[in-house]
């Protein structure tokens, strides 16, 4: 298993060795001692799966705010997504700015996308599965949104306008500017 530091350096992307033969492939995709080695140091309580039917599905940007704040390890089980993780922790070096990094089942890939960051996806290919361990239990009074088309995140998503499809919830999220600070960056 490697693991790589993106542009931001808490945002890490794990690629799992494929053992290969003519049966098909076995691979290790979770390890926590290989993670904790790496900094990723999240005790998961529960594993979500969502199926996005269309090609140009976009969900989030999500996160949950104290004290129920999710870290995430994300990969895909089918199809291909565009992964994004957006720096929310205010007076940190890399506030707004964000990771993106494709993610599919072909590769195996995963991205950890650690609490105080926003994550959200756009899907690649029809029938795109997405799974993801969270370190904290879904809390709907701690669920947050920012929007995903904010110009001044800067994310070249691969849908844009009336092709991206998305939920009600998520075209109503506020922009960066009027997000509260929610997370305030520790310097380690």
């Amino acid at each position: 298993m490697q693991i790589v530091s993106t542009a931001i350096p808490e945002v890490k992307e794990i690629r799992p060795v494929r053992h290969r033969d003519p049966r098909g492939f076995f691979s290790e995709i979770f390890r926590e001692a290989v993670l904790r080695e790496h900094g990723i140091e999240a005790a998961f309580v529960q594993e979500n799966h969502s199926l996005s039917v269309a090609r140009g599905v976009i969900r989030g940007l999500h996160f949950q705010t104290e004290p129920e704040v999710q870290a995430k390890l994300v990969r895909v089980g089918a199809g291909s997504i565009f992964d994004v993780a957006v720096d929310i922790r205010r007076d940190s070096p890399t506030y707004g700015k964000h990771v993106a990094v494709v993610l599919s089942a072909v590769e195996g890939n995963q991205l950890f996308v650690p609490g105080g960051f926003a994550h959200g996806f756009c899907t690649l290919e029809p029938n795109t599965e997405v799974l993801y361990k969270v370190n904290r239990y879904y809390s709907p009074a701690h669920d947050c949104g920012l929007a995903w088309d904010d110009p001044a995140l800067g994310i070249a998503w691969p849908m844009t306008g009336e092709a991206a499809l998305l939920s009600d919830k998520d075209r109503r999220n506020p922009v960066l500017a009027e997000l509260p600070a929610y997370f305030r960056y520790v310097h380690p």
